[in-house]
């Protein structure tokens, strides 16, 4: 709880709270994982001391592999060691990966049936959280879900804040979450028992409009713009 306020008020901009998310929230973010069948590869997308990273590991099985991408050192070292190293010693059947790089950067390969991200996307710039959602969109299997979070009420409660710009911002971030939910059947969960109350949106990857685009390669991760 301490490195995650410190780290919070260090870097509020990437950490996007000074209180980790609760019990309940994690439970809402990870349902999906219980309704994949067979082996299962898991993706999550900036985890900050872990309380969505321990309710996978705990819900894993034999077979799965878990890729964690965390852009904060500190809160890798912290996930290393209180929650990663220990669940290797407990099941080395299940692969789990911790890398510390910006989403655009990690080297990862997919597809994977469940992404879960914690990423504070009300306080990046429009363009960065466009092509955070498309590279997680590309890594994620035709009808695998992408779960993401943000707080009840943010950009209004922030919007007489920030200035005309910052409004302007903020309703391109809005424009894109209802994009995204239009295309793959997006659906938002209020989850009250979390400080703040918080929306928890699910969406399924629509076939589609994954059928539009050209499959990801590596070559061209390697080229996606550092955060």
């Amino acid at each position: 709880m301490f490195r995650f306020v410190r780290e919070a008020f260090r870097d509020i901009r990437h950490t996007g709270s000074v209180w980790p998310s609760s019990p309940a929230l994690a439970k809402a973010m990870t349902r999906g994982l219980g309704e994949i069948r067979g082996p299962r590869r898991v993706l999550e997308v900036g985890p900050g001391t872990g309380p969505f990273t321990e309710r996978i590991l705990k819900n894993l099985r034999d077979g799965d592999h878990f890729d964690i991408v965390e852009l904060n050192p500190v809160f890798c070292r912290e996930l290393e060691r209180r929650l990663v190293a220990p669940h290797r010693k407990r099941k080395p059947r299940t692969m789990v990966a911790l890398h510390q790089a910006p989403i655009q950067e990690a080297p990862l390969d997919g597809p994977y049936d469940l992404i879960v991200c914690g990423l504070p996307f009300n306080n990046f710039p429009p363009t960065l959280v466009r092509s955070i959602f498309r590279r997680m969109m590309a890594l994620l299997r035709d009808g695998g879900e992408l779960a993401y979070f943000e707080y009840a009420g943010v950009r209004t409660l922030k919007a007489p804040l920030v200035g005309a710009g910052g409004r302007r911002k903020l309703k391109d971030i809005a424009k894109v979450g209802q994009s995204l939910r239009r295309k793959h059947r997006g659906k938002r969960e209020l989850v009250l028992g979390n400080l703040p109350p918080a929306f928890a949106t699910h969406l399924c990857k629509s076939k589609e409009v994954a059928a539009k685009r050209a499959p990801e390669t590596r070559k061209t991760r390697r080229r996606a713009v550092k955060a």
